[in-house]
């Protein structure tokens, strides 16, 4: 939990199936029941069901294990199921910059230790869909949220390296945290920029280490080198967990530093049977 002058937000990249969920929750509990337990748990959902989309069941087994808040991205609305649940949850975040009558919303604002923190779903178009431009429903989006909000974090669920980049520094200095989503492997260059904003360009995913971005190599390789259609399954084996925690003062509501988080499973199986 952050000192008196700060809180600290736990943010979980894309959970990939069962793999992914059943790490997370164990992940999550153990965090919060510690000694030290970040004050908000936000986490990249939109691959936890099979790894496309997301149901009610599974929103559940998170929402219990202490997660507050969930982002999407391109594969939101993959389960048709959604639809009848996703007005329900107001901080079940699909992205901001689909249609105004797209269901679901963008953005949420929720209270955590006196601080209200605004989060800002958002999604990038280079290699993606035809959506609005994610820099100017930002503009709109945080300058709605910097009258509401202490705190405002960013997920931006984009396939290029630079427009997530571009994004991080666009909104440096207004907003507490940038962090990327979607290519499913950490990158190393977790910075506070020299406005105050904590920024990565991915977080990673939480879900198998062994296959191809989560999914089963051999699938992927019938497609890749046969190029053969074939269904994508979730890959097997030791299971991974990528995020990051970011401190924000409570006062300025600029981040004051990031940090990654990269276990797997078996650390974690260790550290209990120590």
């Amino acid at each position: 939990m952050g000192n008196n002058n700060s809180i600290s937000i736990l943010f979980l990249g894309d959970i990939i199936g069962k793999p992914g969920r059943e790490f997370v929750v164990k992940y999550v509990t153990d965090r919060i029941a510690s000694a030290h337990p970040p004050d908000l748990v936000i986490a990249n959902v939109e691959n936890s069901a099979h790894g496309f989309g997301v149901t009610e069941k599974v929103l559940r087994e998170f929402v219990a294990a202490g997660i507050k808040v969930f982002s999407g991205g391109n594969h939101t609305f993959d389960k048709k199921e959604i639809f009848e649940f996703i007005d329900r949850y107001p901080t079940l975040l699909r992205p901001a910059n689909y249609p105004p009558d797209t269901p679901g919303r963008g953005f949420c604002v929720v209270e955590i230790s006196g601080v209200r923190v605004g989060v800002v779903n958002i999604m990038g178009r280079i290699f993606m869909e035809p959506l609005q431009s994610p820099f100017l429903v930002a503009d709109q989006i945080v300058a709605e949220l910097q009258s509401q909000c202490d705190a405002i974090l960013v997920d931006i669920h984009a396939e290029a390296t630079a427009e997530k980049v571009a994004m991080g520094l666009y909104l440096d200095g207004r907003v507490s945290a940038v962090v990327g989503t979607h290519t499913h492997v950490q990158t190393a260059d977790q910075r506070v920029l020299p406005g105050g904003t904590a920024y990565i360009t991915d977080v990673g995913c939480c879900g198998p280490a062994n296959g191809v971005i989560g999914m089963d190599k051999d699938a992927v390789f019938r497609r890749m080198v046969k190029q053969l259609p074939t269904r994508l399954d979730i890959a097997k084996g030791t299971a991974q967990l990528n995020g990051v925690q970011i401190e924000v003062d409570r006062s300025t509501g600029r981040a004051t530093g990031i940090e990654r988080v990269y276990l797997l499973e078996e650390s974690l199986v260790a550290q209990h049977e120590v």
